[in-house]
């Protein structure tokens, strides 16, 4: 499992391109029959994949959790991104189809990801954060997940929301998760930006053609920066960070975050024409 520590404004300000992509850009995900974890200090979050393309997988436990099992003071997030699989979470076994979800409750020993087909591969988004409560696991499929559809044609933002897991949807003790898929013609998402200093977030960018990529922006609101990111990679946003993105295609992210409270609203707003 990879680490990631946390870094001020101050810091941030002064990287240079390497340096930014080190820090918050994680690349080495959704690898064949293989797990990728990157801890991260920012509300000790962990952005994870797994992809069981010939074989059923088990989580592992890692050293650095320091605890007996992966989940024992965890909760995990995990959405599909590819083609049907299946989840078993102790005894409990859930079919996850495209953009369907589970959450798996902290205290939960056991999980194993299997594909239904080697052809076409369950590709599966992992997000996990500290608990100090348990919650019952469960399966969200995308349909109950009622979108909310913002942005318009005009500012080429128009995209539809899906929460899965938050305070009025599947109940967890911190974790709060979704997606967002862009329209066709529309780019840019998360604009206006906005930043919430009780919350880290996590992007995980996919449905990007493999030769289009997405601007990220990040940083202070008058002190941006900005990442070049592909299909399948995923960002870090500190929580006094700005994270707002425009492809050259359209596309579909995972956002995911952790932190002090669970209230999706809660976010301090920026007007584009204050970004510097």
């Amino acid at each position: 499992m990879n680490q990631r520590y946390a870094n001020s404004p101050q810091e941030v300000a002064k990287m240079n391109t390497e340096e930014i992509r080190n820090n918050f850009l994680i690349e080495d995900l959704m690898w064949h029959d293989k797990f990728s974890f990157t801890y991260s200090h920012y509300d000790r979050a962990i952005v994870g994949s797994v992809v069981p393309a010939s074989k059923i997988l088990e989580l592992p436990n890692f050293d650095n959790l320091r605890s007996e099992y992966f989940l024992e003071r965890r909760e995990l997030g995990i959405i599909n991104v590819g083609g049907p699989g299946e989840i078993v979470a102790d005894d409990e076994s859930f079919k996850i189809n495209k953009l369907d979800a589970v959450y798996v409750g902290m205290g939960t020993k056991s999980i194993t990801f299997k594909s239904v087909s080697q052809d076409d591969p369950a590709k599966l988004y992992l997000f996990s954060t500290p608990a100090h409560q348990s919650y019952p696991s469960a399966l969200i499929k995308k349909e109950e997940a009622a979108p909310v559809n913002i942005g318009s044609k005009e500012t080429a933002n128009e995209r539809s929301i899906y929460k899965y897991i938050y305070l009025q949807g599947k109940r967890s003790c911190q974790l709060v998760m979704g997606l967002t898929l862009l329209h066709p013609g529309s780019v840019w998402n998360t604009m206006p930006s906005h930043t919430h200093d009780r919350r880290m977030e996590a992007y995980f960018y996919f449905d990007l053609p493999s030769d289009q990529v997405v601007f990220h922006y990040m940083g202070q609101p008058q002190e941006t920066r900005h990442l070049v990111v592909q299909n399948d990679q995923a960002i870090l946003s500190p929580p006094w960070s700005i994270h707002s993105g425009c492809g050259t295609s359209n596309y579909g992210f995972i956002w995911a975050m952790a932190g002090e409270n669970q209230d999706y609203a809660d976010m301090d707003p920026v007007l584009v024409k204050d970004l510097r």
